[in-house]
């Protein structure tokens, strides 16, 4: 299956709905998963995800006449929802959501671990894949863990830590684990926050571009991605 039609699916499934080429407009619908622990046991009432010509928005199914009676765009429902969904101070976030069909190659420094390995650092256990680990010498210089959503969307996060920075640990290893989530028959996500410039550069640099798509949820604060 192309990783564009893994990455609809995971929409999909994930969203409750996403039309196969994509949303024409602003489309508000509900799935169980709200309702329902996410990779790391958290339930998020809201998950989203806009291109350049719509967006699907998924809440709770008790909140969504609530929802939908916001506003018709994007900037009235997401000005509104906190509130309407009884959170009144978080406040709604748009990150950049970033997807890879083809992961520019690089070596690959890393080293696929389980989580409870001795040499996995603390940051990396409560992903819900095994990890992917680089070693500088006997010390960890980086390291990528998984978040599997379903089975068509692995989401890949990375730290490099500090020391090892400015060395190209972070592009290498997260081209490396898009090949593996690629081969496992998923496609590999990247999101990052509009304002993290060393992300997107990480991103660019290893096949995952920006098309313009966006990341949507609410938070009792910046995310900080």
């Amino acid at each position: 299956m192309p990783a564009s039609n893994r990455l609809s699916s995971h929409l999909s499934s994930w969203l409750g709905a996403w039309p196969s080429d994509g949303p024409p407009s602003l489309i508000i619908t509900s799935s169980p998963r709200r309702e329902q622990p996410g990779w790391d046991g958290t339930i998020r009432p809201v998950a989203g995800v806009a291109t350049p010509d719509g967006a699907v928005l998924s809440v709770p199914e008790a909140f969504l006449a609530t929802v939908r009676s916001l506003g018709d765009t994007l900037e009235d429902v997401g000005a509104g929802l906190p509130a309407a969904l009884g959170r009144p101070g978080w406040r709604f976030f748009q990150g950049v959501f970033r997807w890879s069909e083809e992961p520019i190659p690089f070596d690959r420094p890393g080293v696929w671990l389980p989580r409870d390995h001795e040499a996995v650092l603390p940051w990396l256990k409560p992903f819900n894949g095994d990890v992917l680990v680089g070693f500088d010498g006997d010390g960890v210089a980086a390291g990528v863990g998984r978040k599997i959503h379903d089975r068509w969307g692995h989401e890949l996060a990375v730290v490099t830590e500090e020391g090892h920075r400015g060395r190209g640990w972070a592009k290498r290893l997260i081209s490396q684990a898009a090949e593996r989530v690629l081969d496992d028959g998923a496609v590999p996500i990247y999101l990052h926050s509009p304002t993290n410039d060393a992300s997107a550069r990480t991103a660019d640099a290893c096949g995952f571009p920006d098309r313009g798509w966006k990341i949507l949820g609410i938070y009792p604060s910046d995310p900080g991605r």
